[in-house]
């Protein structure tokens, strides 16, 4: 189905032809005409299925048939867990609105900048407000935003924005915001928890998922190779210099790992930066941009870059070290083969790692035969992990009590 039959105008169409996107992703195809139909949306949507296009054309495609009403009010809540996905999506609605009469306008906040700049750019009107959640809490803090008008409430990578406490914050957000707004949540999982917060935003919202959806993206050349730890860092260095990849996204566990190998690889000739949370905004987006220009052609990362950020020709994803999760895991070699396009993703599994690289290839359906590069063969036993014992029921205090305690105390 090409983007004229859904529901778009022309000039939303040609601002979409000029992104170089001929027909829509599963995704869209089934999220664009809902979302045009004002009903609302739980989507599960993996990274890289095109959800961002799914939400940002239709939205445009709605304000657009409103009549102008003077100076900007917010009309639109968009909530990231990161600063990068925050700013992608802004652009997103300023690239995909180029050609409207009234463009949007559009204002993107982010921690790492400062609040008060960032305020009276909504002050001075603002269509589409995009914002990682802490962020939007501060400036919400403020009592100085008029959110009102809102019609549309966004959730992007909702289960993400789990682990960053939101589940507590949502309460501060629902009470700021209109009850009459169209809400669209798009999350990669739906465990129970992420279903019991959808349920206190929308009790009415159709659930898309994409059939048949495979959990790792068929163009992605996987690759298992066994490696002991000390080893890592000399094998990265003999499959960069045997390989033509142009660009290299390399998963970290910790912000000091990726810094610290990054330094090594650096004097060893390489065009190599690190990427985590710690770095000034000012030097995640240089980073990012120089990365994407080629300028660097390897990036040690951690899993900040997982999640939703869209950089384009990724030819080879390693993980140095393995990803917590199966779906993080997912997450992280979805960096590369976007967009039709093949790349590789390379996993190191040392002695330690055997048992949990068993648990990610079940979880995510695949088994990878298992390789050894010369010079660089696997030495020793496999260390198997012990498990400890049960925890004795009625021993350790409850999250209830302790709140409780924590009450009586502040009482005090």
């Amino acid at each position: 189905m090409p983007f004229s039959k859904l529901g778009l105008s022309q000039k939303l169409q040609l601002a979409v032809a000029k992104s170089g996107f001929t027909t829509p992703a599963p995704i869209q195809e089934k999220v664009i005409p809902l979302v045009l139909d004002a009903q609302d949306i739980m989507a599960r949507a993996q990274t890289g299925s095109g959800k961002s296009a799914s939400f940002v054309l239709p939205i445009l495609e709605l304000l657009s048939r409103k009549p102008y009403e003077g100076k900007a009010k917010i009309k639109v809540l968009v909530l990231t867990p990161t600063r990068e996905l925050t700013l992608q999506i802004a652009e997103a609605f300023n690239t995909f609105g180029a050609f409207l009469d009234k463009k949007p306008k559009v204002v993107g906040v982010i921690g790492g900048e400062g609040i008060g700049d960032q305020l009276f750019e909504i002050q001075k009107g603002c269509d589409i407000l995009v914002a990682t959640s802490g962020r939007f809490l501060d400036i919400l803090s403020k009592k100085q935003m008029n959110l009102s008008h809102l019609e549309f409430f966004v959730l992007d990578e909702a289960d993400k924005m789990l682990d960053l406490g939101f589940a507590e914050e949502l309460e501060l957000i629902l009470e700021a915001i209109p009850q009459k707004r169209q809400n669209l949540l798009f999350s990669a999982t739906y465990p129970q928890k992420m279903r019991s917060i959808a349920s206190r935003i929308t009790q009415s919202a159709i659930e898309v998922s994409i059939e048949d959806e495979e959990p790792t993206v068929q163009n992605i050349t996987q690759r298992a190779i066994e490696v002991n730890h000390e080893n890592r860092g000399p094998l990265l260095r003999h499959l960069l210099n045997t390989n033509k990849w142009e660009l290299v996204l390399v998963f970290m566990s910790s912000k000091r790992a990726a810094e610290n190998i990054a330094q090594k690889f650096k004097k060893h000739g390489f065009k190599a930066e690190s990427f985590h949370g710690d770095l000034e905004q000012e030097d995640r987006n240089y980073t990012i941009d120089a990365f994407k220009a080629k300028k660097l052609n390897l990036l040690f990362a951690t899993d900040l870059v997982a999640r939703g950020l869209d950089i384009e020709n990724i030819d080879c994803v390693i993980n140095f070290d393995l990803p917590r999760s199966p779906a993080d895991y997912i997450h992280r070699i979805g960096r590369t083969a976007r967009a039709g396009k093949s790349g590789t993703a390379i996993s190191f599994i040392g002695l330690e790692d055997a048992e949990h690289f068993n648990l990610i290839e079940k979880r995510s359906n695949i088994k990878l035969q298992r390789e050894q590069i010369e010079g660089f063969l696997l030495s020793g036993e496999v260390i198997k992990t012990e498990k400890g014992p049960a925890p004795i029921k009625g021993k350790g205090k409850s999250k209830k009590d302790k709140l409780r305690e924590k009450a009586a105390l502040e009482a005090k």
